[in-house]
């Protein structure tokens, strides 16, 4: 078991701000906190109005922007349940987005459901009380309903979660550039052949490829994942032939072909990697699916061009050896000190098997196979589908049969080899210095969580 130094940090920043008193309204409903007796000694109000006659109120936290989806979610589900009503409040999925969602469970605010984005961020929450275990239900199959990459989200063979999404990560492609350069769409790639894409893509002194960088290091995990983040004498892998590959490969493309931004460039600008894609400055963008909100929003993103999709290239020269991140996402849990679990899986239930249509507006396809597939369609495409690249669009979203995984890595272990591989990047250090120095910090780590 890791150790518990952020559940000790976020305790010792809550008395700091004064707040432990609203921890009282929360309640716990008889929980022990892991969820152990979560939802069968459930308020009165769990799952049904109030005696006075009001209705239940729900409150869901999520990273999504209101009019990208959850508010059309939410005005559906109150309209046909007068009896439990939900609010949906959105908190910015970053570091500090982050830490007000869980100082807000913490001090006992309204918060019944919650969305994690990460699995790391969702162990947090599991190891400090804050999930509900959701297998106290006993109604709802998520291995049937989600398939078998749902497993990828269980803590310690558990789920305190239901994903709800599939999750995509592809390269949006300007295909009027791509024509135009006589370049086919692909549909398996490596990150050398991306290099030459981008250098004969280029125009002027523009960028051929730019990045979102959420995504950015998802290559290195892709190999990790399928052969270790450590070795076999438990050692740190970090130093993995195609991890250097990873590293060489785009600081060749930013300083040799000038292909590609700069990573120094791109955090001091704070880069709107979108908008320079949309406006069709940049033909290929490495980014999620969320990208669909802004490429449907044509009054503030107009754009006279058609976008392809494709899979992420590989670092391996073998497809068979590749995994490519993705499954399912959106992990949604119930706050195990809620006061109205059972009200919150009603609502929980209905919007993974289609409820959620309208969040495929913003890119979230449901996952779960009794959901309305061809309303989530209709509802991602809307009035723009024709200016898609339809084909390859359904390959990367449905067709695409790679292995995938979901980044679990420890968000300190994140964190360390960003602040390294930054160093690289911006000059500071050569790329062996970058994987030593990457090692020996993640051996500390190691040791210290032992």
């Amino acid at each position: 078991m890791r150790k518990k130094g952020w559940f000790t940090g976020m305790a010792s920043l809550i008395l700091v701000m004064g707040v432990l008193a609203g921890c009282s309204g929360g309640g716990n409903n008889g929980s022990n906190g892991d969820g152990s007796n979560a939802g069968s000694e459930a308020s009165p109000s769990a799952g049904a109005p109030a005696a006075s006659g009001d209705p239940v109120k729900l409150t869901m936290w999520g990273g999504v922007p209101p009019e990208a989806g959850p508010q059309a979610v939410v005005d559906a589900w109150n309209k046909e349940h007068p009896d439990i009503q939900v609010e949906y409040v959105r908190y910015v999925n970053d570091d500090e987005g982050n830490l007000k969602l869980d100082t807000a469970m913490m001090t006992g605010q309204d918060v019944d459901l919650f969305v994690n984005y990460t699995s790391s961020q969702a162990t947090k929450r599991v190891e400090a009380g804050l999930a509900l275990d959701l297998g106290t239900f006993g109604d709802y199959n998520i291995d049937e309903k989600m398939g078998p990459d749902a497993k990828g989200w269980q803590i310690n063979g558990k789920y305190y979660g239901l994903p709800t999404t599939k999750s995509a990560y592809f390269v949006a492609l300007n295909k009027d550039a791509l024509d135009a350069a006589g370049l086919p769409v692909p549909k398996d790639w490596t990150w050398d052949e991306l290099r030459e894409y981008a250098k004969q893509l280029k125009a002027g002194g523009g960028y051929g490829f730019i990045q979102n960088l959420e995504p950015f290091v998802d290559p290195i995990d892709s190999v990790l994942t399928k052969d270790g983040y450590t070795k076999a004498d438990g050692t740190s892998n970090l130093d993995h032939p195609l991890v250097k590959k990873w590293l060489e490969t785009l600081n060749a493309m930013m300083e040799e072909d000038k292909s590609t931004p700069p990573l120094g460039e791109q955090l001091t600008s704070k880069m709107p990697v979108e908008q320079e894609f949309l406006s069709g400055k940049v033909p290929m963008l490495n980014i999620g699916a969320w990208l669909l909100r802004s490429s449907n929003n044509f009054t503030d993103f107009p754009r006279d061009f058609k976008i392809a999709f494709a899979p992420v290239p590989r670092l391996t020269d073998n497809a068979d050896e590749y995994v490519a991140r993705g499954g399912i996402g959106d992990y949604i849990s119930i706050n195990a000190k809620s006061k109205n679990q059972a009200a919150a899986w009603e609502f929980l239930k209905w919007y993974a098997d289609g409820g959620m249509a309208p969040m495929a507006a913003g890119g979230r396809l449901p996952a779960s196979k009794d959901a309305d597939q061809d309303a989530a369609l209709n509802s991602l495409l809307g009035d723009k589908a024709d200016t898609y690249d339809k084909e390859s669009m359904m390959y990367v979203l449905f067709d695409n049969r790679t292995p995938t995984f979901v980044r679990s890595l420890d968000q300190e272990v994140v964190d360390l080899r960003s602040q390294e591989y930054e160093k690289y990047f911006l000059g500071a250090q050569s790329v062996d210095e970058t994987l030593a120095a990457m090692v020996a910090r993640h051996n500390e780590y190691l040791k210290q969580t032992k």
